[in-house]
This record gives C-alpha cells, structure tokens and sequence, in this order.
C-alpha cells in the first residue's frame, strides 16, 4: 500500500501535514499552515520536490565532493561512434522513404 497524507490541526492554529508510509508509521510532519487551502498546496509541493528533488546530505559526515550531473551522458562523438547505419540509425532514417499521408492510404486501400 502507498503512503498517505493527513492534514491534522496544528497545536498552536492552523493545520500541518502529516506524511505516513503505508503501515501508517510517521515519516515527516510539516510546517504549520495558516488555512486547509495552504495545507493542500504544500501536499501538492511536497509531492512535486519528492518526484523530483535531489538529496542533500547536510550532516556533520558528509563527504565533500562537486556536483554531478544526476543523468551523466557520454560525449556526443562517443554516441555517434557506436551508431551502424542499420535500422533506426541517422544515416537509414534519411534512406528511408517517408510514411503514407492519409489521403495516400486511402487510395491504397480503394485501389
């Protein structure tokens, strides 16, 4: 089962957003937000950074390194070097006669 979000009062006013895994056990607890229609953008928020953000280790331990990129390609001559001229290639793509237009299958199909 997926994890889920409540939106639960906030000791002080205002509403924070509890995330749980899907045995219900707590992972995070949010900010307080002043109204339930904040509360919901900052689930909408909170989804968004977690499909997309990076981690970023803040700790005491954390080893020191440079960037890097998240989806590290090899350079553009290593690409077209293993590239054949078989199908799907550049070379056989522009070989390669182009698709039917619409009114050309239907006069396949009549003739």
């Amino acid at each position: 089962m997926a994890g889920y979000f409540e939106l639960v009062d906030a000791p002080d006013g205002g509403y924070r957003i509890r995330l749980l895994d899907g045995t219900g056990a707590l992972m995070a607890v949010s900010v307080t937000f002043p109204t339930k229609r904040a509360a919901v953008a900052g689930v909408a928020q909170a989804r968004e950074i977690a499909g997309t953000g990076l981690i970023r280790d803040c700790c005491k331990d954390a080893v020191k390194r440079p960037a890097q990129k998240r989806h590290a390609r090899p350079p553009l001559q290593a690409v077209k070097s293993t590239v054949d001229a078989g199908y799907g290639s550049p070379k056989s793509f522009r070989q390669r006669k182009p698709a039917p237009q619409l009114a050309d299958v239907g006069a396949v199909v009549r003739g």
